[in-house]
Parts: C-alpha cells; sequence; structure tokens
C-alpha cells in the first residue's frame, strides 16, 4: 500500500473543509483507495466503505476521489442529526465488486488502520457483511461485521425502519396525514432497504408502486409484499400519480426534470445523495414539494453500527432510530419558519450540534 495522489487528477484542488483525505494504491492488485475524513469534532469518523469502478465516468479516479469527498461531508451530518458521538467519514475502493479479492480488502483495512482510529469504517455498495469480517481480519476499526464476529449483522433492518419514520413524518408536516392509510408510494429500488421499507408502508395502510431492475429483487418482494404493484419501467414509476417518491437504489435520480414533472408532495427515501446537484433542492421547494434530506431519514444503519463499537444492543438502537420521526418534523418545522430549505435547515442543525460540542470542549481545555 503506498500513497499515491498522482493517480487522481489534481485530486488535492477540491478539498470542500475536508480534515484529511488519504489516497493510497495497493500496488499488488493495482487498486487505487480514498479514505475521506470530513469531521472529527464529535468524535471518530464513522462511514462505510464502497467498492464500485465508476464505469460511466471519463475519470473514474476522479469520480471516487469526489464520491469519497460528498458522501464523508454527508456522514458529518447524518451522524450530527442522529445524536452520535461521531463525525464523518466515507471509503471508497476503485473497482469491480465481483472481482474483489480477501486481498484487496485487507490493503483497505491496513489503509484504516493507518489512521489510527480516526475513522471507523462499515459497509456499503458493493460490500457485504462477510466482506467486513475479512476487513476486520486486518483492522479493529471495522463495524457492520457478522454476529459470529462481534457484529449486529444487517444494517438495512433499521435504515428501512429509518426512512419509514421519515416517510410518517413528513406526510404529517406536508399533507396534514398522521396516518398512511391510502397514501400512494413510488419506491425506487427494492433490495435490502426498499424491499423492507415497502413492507412496513404496506403494513401502515400504504398503496405502494414499484421498480427494481433486478429480477430477483422483484421476485423476492412479490412473495413476501404481494400488494406492492411493480412498474415496466423507472420511467413508468416516475409519472405515476403519488403522493411521496422514495428513492432507494443509487443517487442522484432526483433532476431538475423530475423535479418540475414529478406529482408527489413529498420525496423521501433511503438512497445517498437523492439530488442531482444542490440547485435541484431550490425546484422541489418552488413546487412545493418536501424533500426530507437522505443524510436526515437513512440513518438508521449507521446507528446501528455505531452501537456495534460500544456494545451491540439492537433495542438502544432502534430507540435512537424511532427518533428520526421527531427529527424531521422538528427540521421540516425549521425550514418553513425560516424560509430555507429542508436541506440548509437539516445542515444548520447539525452544524448547531458540532458547534455546541466544540465550545463545550473548548470551555473544558
Amino acid at each position: 500500500m503506498s500513497p499515491n495522489p498522482a493517480a487522481l487528477p489534481n485530486p488535492w484542488a477540491t478539498f470542500e473543509g475536508h480534515e484529511r483525505v488519504v489516497v493510497a494504491r495497493d500496488e499488488a492488485s493495482g487498486t487505487s483507495m480514498v479514505i475521506a475524513l470530513h469531521s472529527t469534532v464529535l468524535g471518530p469518523a464513522l462511514g462505510g466503505v464502497r467498492m464500485t469502478p465508476y464505469a460511466g465516468s471519463s475519470e473514474p479516479g476522479a469520480a471516487a476521489y469526489a464520491d469519497a469527498l460528498r458522501l464523508s461531508r454527508a456522514m458529518t451530518y447524518k451522524n450530527a442529526l442522529a445524536g452520535l458521538d461521531h463525525g464523518g467519514g466515507k471509503g471508497v475502493i476503485l473497482g469491480d465488486p465481483t472481482a474483489k479479492s480477501d486481498d484487496i480488502l485487507h490493503a483497505f483495512g491496513s489503509l484504516v488502520c493507518s489512521l489510527d482510529g480516526a475513522y471507523v469504517t462499515a459497509g456499503d455498495v458493493g460490500m457485504t457483511v462477510a466482506d467486513m469480517d475479512v476487513i476486520g481480519n486486518a483492522c479493529r476499526w471495522t463495524t457492520g461485521r457478522s454476529p459470529e464476529r462481534g457484529g449486529v449483522g444487517d444494517s438495512g433492518i433499521l435504515t428501512s425502519l429509518g426512512v419509514f419514520r421519515g416517510i410518517q413524518a413528513s406526510v404529517a408536516e406536508t399533507l396534514d396525514r398522521e396516518s398512511l392509510d391510502g397514501v400512494r408510494v413510488a419506491v425506487v429500488g427494492t433490495g435490502k432497504v426498499g424491499g423492507r421499507l415497502a413492507a412496513h408502508l404496506v403494513e401502515a395502510g400504504a398503496e405502494v408502486f414499484a421498480f427494481d431492475p433486478s429480477p430477483d429483487a422483484r421476485a423476492a418482494l412479490a412473495d413476501t409484499v404481494p400488494s406492492v404493484r411493480f412498474m415496466d419501467s423507472l420511467e413508468d414509476l416516475l409519472a405515476a400519480e403519488t403522493d411521496v417518491l422514495s428513492p432507494n437504489a443509487l443517487g442522484g435520480l432526483i433532476t431538475a426534470e423530475v423535479g418540475q414533472a414529478t406529482s408527489a408532495r413529498v420525496i423521501c427515501g433511503g438512497a445517498n445523495n437523492q439530488l442531482a446537484e444542490p440547485a435541484v433542492a431550490d425546484v422541489l421547494a418552488a413546487r412545493g414539494i418536501v424533500f426530507a434530506p437522505d443524510f436526515m431519514v437513512n440513518c438508521g444503519g449507521v446507528i446501528q453500527v455505531a452501537e456495534e463499537l460500544v456494545g451491540g444492543d439492537l433495542d438502544k438502537a432502534r430507540a435512537r432510530t424511532e427518533q428520526v420521526y421527531a427529527t424531521t418534523r422538528r427540521v421540516l418545522q425549521r425550514a418553513k419558519a425560516e424560509g430555507v430549505t429542508p436541506v440548509t435547515a437539516a445542515e444548520q442543525e447539525a452544524e448547531d450540534r458540532i458547534l455546541r460540542h466544540r465550545a463545550a470542549t473548548e470551555q473544558v481545555v
């Protein structure tokens, strides 16, 4: 493993207020890796590692670097809003996840270890619980492991719960409905988060429409929640008359065009970085569409893995995840009162906590 800033086009040009960014390359496999630490004010940075080839980018290395910075910043806000004693960080392994090996995972674990506890890693896109076990063999600052290795297992369980509670709160604030009975929800992506979310929604009385390109994901949900109506294409789902649009796959789904065309009054889902660009928040606000920031509602997974570090009490983690409802209502009310977007209000809420912690720490010193 060697530092390799030259692997990316001028990687230090855009630092975006991060405390530290490490770019390295595993010479044995030729795999590049990035770890971005946005903030450690509240505690060690906590955030997942994803493995993806960025195949759609003309400069995959630059895309990986930019993704790490963007996601680590969101993790700072996510952890702060969730009440965790952690800052924000993110790891990226540049490569095809189907080609991962134990050697690559051990190399990433060694890179995490080189930060001496400033960053705690967890699973993300392209990674499995088994992969985190392998990383954990090389690095003790690893979460999201299997119960056999001292972990708390699949974090999608609490992630879906948090998104569900966020939808409930957003509907209450926007549609003035305390119940989801009869509310029409479009769920994009029915994997481990979206599939469980669909089950929560149906149980609460919502009418759920869905799309997922994976036949296996569709079949699995059809078996467990047969009332979900699958659409033939993403375009068909986005064009359907719905009250809530819930993105639960990869980010960037909500473009300005989608924001202008959707019939949904609420956008709330588990995917990271749902807005294609920051200006889309203003497009949604101008149309009266409430966007519940993803970093505010999809925190259940990080709450679960954070609990893994201090004892693995899943009941405690579930109770903290339930607080997404109160946080969402408070942030949406703040946005309305201050005349700002929910994204701005959520970021301000998180920054308030960080500033209070910094001030208290300085007083103690």
